[in-house]
């Protein structure tokens, strides 16, 4: 996306606070669909704070590994109009396989996008028209409205017919069903 800027601090030698990182996302996927852009990643080790290792710089996932975390935006683009079920069921298969999710959509009855991670997910959208799909309810979402999603069963849909973007932390958890 262009325009996306990160900054990324840390600290020199003498122990002072310096810009480690200045410029776009390191890795995306799925621009052709709105896209995943990851802004930074944690995978449960110490934070070395002088080091200079890009950790958005991996394999864009849906899930951040055990006990680690994901910092990402990601745009979802409107349904195209006339697109078969069929259609939007063989797409939305091709793209959670590209980011290692596949074994996450568990149950696609209400819509193909219906996935569950093991994660606590703090989403923002900061732009667009989205209803939150759940297995037995719907949520119609206004921007800057934040969701605190719990390891369930979901799907985001753009209503509009612009990109709905978000900003989102995937935190892996232990969860209890």
């Amino acid at each position: 996306m262009e325009g996306f800027r990160r900054i990324v601090t840390g600290n020199n030698t003498n122990g002072k606070s310096i810009v480690m990182i200045d410029g776009p996302p390191a890795r995306s996927i799925g621009e052709e669909v709105g896209g995943l852009f990851e802004v930074w990643n944690t995978d449960g080790n110490q934070i070395n704070t002088l080091d200079k290792i890009d950790r958005a710089d991996t394999d864009v996932l849906l899930s951040p590994p055990k006990g680690g975390t994901k910092f990402r935006y990601f745009v979802i683009n409107p349904t195209p109009e006339g697109i078969t079920k069929e259609k939007l069921e063989e797409l939305t298969a091709t793209a959670f396989a590209k980011i290692g999710a596949s074994q996450e959509r568990v149950d696609t009855t209400r819509h193909p996008a219906m996935h569950k991670t093991k994660t606590i997910d703090y989403i923002i959208l900061l732009k667009g028209d989205v209803t939150l799909l759940l297995d037995d309810d719907e949520v119609q979402l206004q921007p800057f409205d934040v969701v605190v999603q719990r390891g369930t069963n979901h799907a985001w849909v753009n209503n509009g017919k612009e990109p709905a973007l978000f900003i989102a932390v995937l935190i892996d958890i232990d969860l209890k069903d």
